[in-house]
């Protein structure tokens, strides 16, 4: 599908759909919890009239192939416990892109049922799993293939499990998950820095909801004596700082851009909520009120930020350094290139395509800011965050702007580009 953009201001109040990270642990621990579990989500992407983002589509089918029942109802997912033992077929877990679906549910998977077949499309399967894996197998896991599609058979053990903690924190996130599943003591212990800590802070933070303490000394992970998880019966998702950045940041784009977002908690466990400080760092000045959180634009300038925390702004925020003036450098940045796509590259291709000036290198990314671009034809690369980054970068753009394969924003948000017309966005399906 292509989308083009014509350039206009975005004004007006969205409320933020639920988080897609505190989401995927959510639905997790409620499938192995004592009893139902209520789950309330908010937003456009929630309200019934549409189907769910695709990653999350994917995590409550591998649950259900687990023998998790799901009730999706506007507002509202109703997940009741899996029972063991389904029926004596080995589940067939099909994590479609979602690297938080797989590299959560693998070790899980087998702490739970001791054998599954795993698959995934797009680059899933060129993404880094071997260090988990290595792990499992270690503990007795065996895999019939080091790449998707393959078969895991066989409990893994207590014991230490090793992983390192610079390559993906879903490795961690995803062992944190098995404990409560196990019977016998385990600790985690990261053999490097752990990177995107933002990440698993949500995953202590849902667990401990779900009657799970996590306790961290140093490099070592482990729980407390609680170890099986208990349902809060309700419990809510928070608004997503990683999906409302694209607004936030076209709320400063321009002086014409006047955006609120709803539903955003300050004192988020998500990382992203960093956001704002970076758009301060740009200049940009910043309003919290009961109403909501809003942007402005202000004599935006180019600045230095260190980008591995949080991955996920990257193309967004590589459209404010097109909006500012002179030189933004984005460093510490080589783990994007195994996001959903190459995220260094294919936001350097984004801008250049709109007419900016990016430069990378394995670690960096670098925009020379004018405060305009041209507009042109970008190549979503199948990345969500490309999608949704080229179309807040319309606000500055002097033509349209067509974003080639943007249903590939059905990731994470698929109700963006209804959301951008009630901000008063002119696009439409090409």
């Amino acid at each position: 599908m292509d989308v083009q953009i014509t350039p206009g201001p975005l004004t007006g109040t969205i409320e933020a759909i639920s988080s897609k990270s505190e989401l995927h642990r959510m639905l997790i621990c409620a499938a192995f919890a004592d009893r139902p579990t209520e789950i309330r989500v908010s937003g456009s992407a929630y309200d019934g009239s549409h189907e769910l983002p695709n990653d999350i589509l994917a995590t409550l089918g591998c649950l259900n192939a687990l023998g998790t029942r799901s009730q999706i109802l506007p507002g509202t997912i109703r997940i009741i416990p899996a029972v063991k033992n389904i029926a004596g077929k080995i589940p067939l877990l099909d994590c479609g892109e979602s690297g938080s679906t797989f590299r959560f549910l693998l070790p899980v998977a087998a702490a739970f049922c001791g054998e599954a077949d795993f698959r995934g499309s797009g680059r899933l399967p060129k993404r880094p799993i071997g260090e988990l894996a290595d792990a499992l197998k270690s503990h007795g896991v065996t895999f019939t293939s080091d790449t998707l599609p393959f078969r895991i058979s066989g409990k893994p053990a207590g014991g230490i499990y090793e992983i390192p903690g610079n390559i993906s924190s879903q490795y961690l996130t995803g062992l944190l998950l098995m404990l409560p599943l196990l019977e016998e003591e385990t600790e985690i212990h990261l053999t490097t820095a752990l990177a995107s800590t933002g990440y698993v802070n949500i995953t202590s933070r849902v667990m401990e909801a779900f009657g799970i303490q996590v306790l961290q000394k140093n490099n070592y992970w482990t729980l407390a004596k609680s170890r099986r998880y208990k349902s809060p019966e309700h419990i809510a998702a928070g608004g997503d700082w990683s999906n409302s950045a694209a607004f936030l940041t076209a709320s400063m784009l321009r002086e014409q851009n006047d955006i609120v977002c709803q539903s955003l908690k300050e004192d988020s466990p998500q990382g992203d909520r960093k956001l704002l400080g970076f758009l301060e760092d740009f200049g940009a000045d910043i309003a919290i009120t009961a109403n909501g959180i809003s942007a402005s634009a202000n004599a935006l300038h180019g600045t230095a930020i260190d980008i591995d925390e949080t991955p996920d702004l990257l193309p967004y925020l590589a459209v404010a350094a097109c909006a500012a003036d002179g030189r933004t450098d984005f460093f510490n940045a080589g783990r994007l290139r195994l996001k959903e796509s190459d995220r260094i590259e294919s936001t350097a291709a984004m801008v250049r395509a709109l007419g900016g000036n990016a430069e990378t290198d394995e670690e960096r990314l670098i925009i020379h800011g004018t405060g305009s671009l041209t507009g042109g034809i970008v190549d979503s690369a199948n990345d969500h965050r490309i999608v949704m980054a080229a179309a807040i970068a319309a606000s500055i753009c002097k033509t349209p702007v067509i974003i080639q394969g943007a249903e590939a924003v059905n990731k994470s948000y698929p109700t963006f580009f209804e959301d951008f017309k009630t901000l008063k966005g002119v696009c439409h399906v090409l």
